[in-house]
Parts: structure tokens; sequence; C-alpha cells
């Protein structure tokens, strides 16, 4: 059985799919050079509850969690199935440290949805989402993704949708195709730095050690999935860079394997 390395994406805008970006040429073909997994485990930036969460969900919704964007992307579905039996699995596996919340109803939010449309279009690969804790910090997120490794050698790919980069507050500033500014290129080369030297410690407290760390991730959410991911590559991971570019020169959209 394939065993999937963790992979951490940044989503980027929900207009992302209408785009003509390097970001999209890059997710249309990670599904290609990843493979077909048994089932995918999504943490989205976008799921934020006060205890892992998990959906059971066997018919999971398309999720339109956003407003104000091109009312194309309020008609489009993405309708993979559920996977009911991963989140048993999650919650087993998450059960011996953690308070797992079981939710019946929840479907994709645009975090989930939005890659997988590109990754995997065919929609066949059974699907579902774990939430993100904020309050819980960067620490918690690694060990959510400790505790996940296991999987990966069940042949399920964990795929982590977040942002390198998060600051809407300066949304508007720039244009689509925009170079990112100093304090965002600053803040990117550091984490790409970091993760290539297995820092995790400096990873862990990037908001102490990172350049312009507030000004780039005004609050924590979107960075959170990458901590999931490097968790769940295991001990000592290889990391891998997988993407790197920039939309709306504020947005990073670097992803990274940790196997």
């Amino acid at each position: 059985m394939t065993i999937f390395p963790a992979i951490f994406i940044s989503h980027g805008s929900p207009e992302l799919l209408l785009q003509a970006v390097p970001a999209v040429d890059f997710l249309k073909q990670l599904g290609t050079q990843l493979g077909t997994p048994k089932a995918i485990l999504v943490i989205s930036a976008h799921w934020l509850t006060q205890a892992p969460t998990i959906s059971s969900a066997q018919n999971v919704s398309t999720i339109h969690d956003f407003g104000g964007f091109s009312p194309v992307l309020y008609q489009m579905k993405y309708g993979a199935p559920g996977a009911p039996a991963l989140a048993e699995q999650v919650s087993k596996a998450l059960a011996p440290a953690f308070k797992v919340v079981v939710d019946g109803d929840r479907g994709l939010d645009h975090g989930a949805w939005e890659p997988l449309m590109l990754m995997y279009p065919e929609a066949t690969i059974p699907v579902t989402q774990l939430s993100i804790q904020p309050r819980l910090g960067t620490h918690h997120h690694l060990l959510l993704g400790q505790a996940l490794t296991q999987l990966r050698e069940e042949g399920v790919l964990i795929l982590a949708s977040g942002a390198a980069t998060h600051n809407l507050r300066m949304f508007g500033a720039y244009d689509l195709h925009d170079p990112p500014p100093d304090w965002v290129t600053a803040f990117d080369n550091w984490l790409a730095e970091a993760i290539a030297r297995h820092d995790t410690e400096a990873l862990v407290n990037y908001r102490q050690q990172a350049p312009y760390a507030t000004q780039n991730h005004p609050t924590d959410e979107h960075l959170l999935p990458l901590f999931v991911a490097l968790g769940a590559g295991g001990d000592n991971p290889q990391s891998t860079r997988l993407h790197s570019s920039f939309t709306y020169g504020i947005l990073s959209m670097a992803a990274y394997a940790f196997a």
C-alpha cells in the first residue's frame, strides 16, 4: 500500500478556481503526482472549534463559506463521498490524548473542496475533515498531527489546507499578479528555511522568531494546519517544498510535503 506524505497547501482566495496563476497549475498536477489514496483527511483553516472535531457525514455537502465573490463559485459542488470509516479511525487515533467530538453533518468548506476540485476533480475518493483549535496554539496542532501519523501507512492522504502568509487586512492593496512586498517574502523565506532545517522549535515559536510574524498572520488559524502536516510526517520527517508562488502580493501559495 502506498504511504503518502502529509501535505500542506496554501489554498488562496475563494476565486483561485477561476484564476490563471501558477498555484492552480501546481494543484492540478499534485493529485497525479501523489497518486490515488484510499481516503482523504483534510485539516482546513476554515473549520474552527473548541475541541478536535471530525465529520462522520456519509454525504458531504459543499459549503460556500465566503461572500462577495463571483456568482459562478456558488454553483460549484464537490460531490465526493463522505468517509465515516476514516472518521472512526481518526477518532480512535486521537482518543488517547484528546477529547474528540464527532459531527455527523459537517460538509466541506472551501479550504477543502476548492483544492480537491483541482487535485482530484473526479470526486470519487472518500473525504472528511478534522477541525482546528486556534485557542490551543501551534504545539497542540503538532501533537494532533503526530497522533495521525499511522493513517499515512493505511493509504490515507492527510491534506492540511491553510496559508503560508495570510493578512486579509491588506487584501485589495495589491493586484492578483503583483509581486510580494518585502515583509511577505521575509516571512515566507524564514518559513521555508526553518522547515528545511527541521527546526520544529523555531516553527512552533514562530511568533517570537519569524520576521514580520504578526504582520503576515494577525491570527494563527491559517498557519495551524501546517503544524498538523508537520506532526503527521513522523519523527524527524524529510520535508520537501512542493511549490512557491504568490497571489495578490500578500498570499504565499507555498506547499510542503512531510514524510
